[in-house]
């Protein structure tokens, strides 16, 4: 049935994507993006269809709507981005998820929190599986996020339990794929640009530690499946359990585009995971999903993206 859907972030990386298959999948989309990290040009392409509404608005202000469902993904989710102004990277996570809370009570939509593998800071149980409680530092430079969005769960449980507004929880592991800021500090858009550029690829620490990355599409498809479905509300984790190390990151990603560029090596940030891969059983056992796009076809369709931009 056609719905009323409501993306927070809808200009953002995952969140044009994920507005492009509700409009293609016959919904009324309204795309709402304060723009501090989305883009116009992220849904240019979709504004002639009639079923795509844009709202310039943040989600610390609260809003009337009428809607059937609410995606939350409004979050600057890098780390140059999210910590350029971490109060107002919390302000977001908490106070924005009460008001789109607010907004899913009052019109009894269902409502979906994107959630991220961060919330197991720094994992000291490998691979990450939904029941544990993580290891994040709460007064470190990721905090504004890592604790934000552990907020944001706890405040959707809360919500749930005492209020019966209809939830579902699932973190985000690396995701990756067109539409990525080229400036936004992720490992994957790093390496191409630098590569492309032929300059130096920055590997951060010894290259040793771990990332799993899942492309684009089969996130979006995951988030529609959770939204779709009755019998879990989460949290359940979503992404590629293949795991690499950003020493193998880095090569794959100049064998493909052919780079001369050196690899130099830098300090590790502060509270960088070492190692990260979600365990996704539950996503297979509940949603009958995993990805299916493997990193060699998702790195050269996302190469192939940045290609484009970069000489435009």
């Amino acid at each position: 049935m056609n719905k009323r859907i409501l993306v927070t972030g809808g200009a953002g990386f995952i969140g044009s994507h994920l507005c492009e298959r509700l409009l293609n999948d016959g919904h009324d989309v309204l795309c709402m993006d304060n723009f501090f990290t989305g883009r116009k040009e992220n849904i240019v392409h979709l504004m002639g269809d009639r079923g795509l509404e844009l709202l310039r608005h943040d989600i610390t202000q609260p809003i009337l709507l009428e809607v059937d469902q609410i995606y939350n993904l409004a979050c600057p989710a890098s780390p140059i981005h999210y910590q350029y102004n971490p109060v107002k990277t919390i302000k977001t996570n908490i106070m924005g998820t009460l008001n789109m809370l607010g907004l899913a009570k009052r019109v009894r939509a269902r409502i979906l929190q994107a959630s991220t593998s961060e919330v197991y800071g720094d994992p000291q149980v490998h691979p990450q599986r939904e029941d544990y409680w993580g290891n994040v530092n709460p007064i470190g430079p990721r905090a504004c996020y890592d604790e934000g969005k552990r907020c944001a769960e706890t405040l959707m449980f809360s919500y749930h339990n005492q209020n019966n507004v209809d939830i579902r929880v699932v973190r985000i592991f690396n995701t990756y794929g067109p539409r990525m800021l080229e400036d936004d500090g992720r490992v994957v858009s790093n390496f191409i640009v630098q590569a492309l550029g032929g300059k130096d690829i920055t590997v951060y620490g010894d290259g040793s530690q771990t990332r799993s990355f899942c492309y684009i599409d089969d996130l979006v498809d995951a988030l529609v499946k959770m939204m779709e479905q009755d019998g879990v509300i989460g949290p359940l984790n979503l992404g590629n359990p293949e795991e690499f190390t950003i020493l193998e990151l880095a090569t794959r990603i100049k064998d493909i585009t052919g780079s001369k560029s050196k690899l130099v090596y830098k300090p590790l940030p502060e509270d960088d995971p070492v190692q990260r891969q979600p365990d996704i059983e539950l996503a297979i056992k509940e949603l009958d999903w995993r990805p299916s796009v493997g990193i060699e076809d998702g790195l050269a369709r996302t190469i192939d993206y940045f290609k484009k931009r970069l000489t435009k």
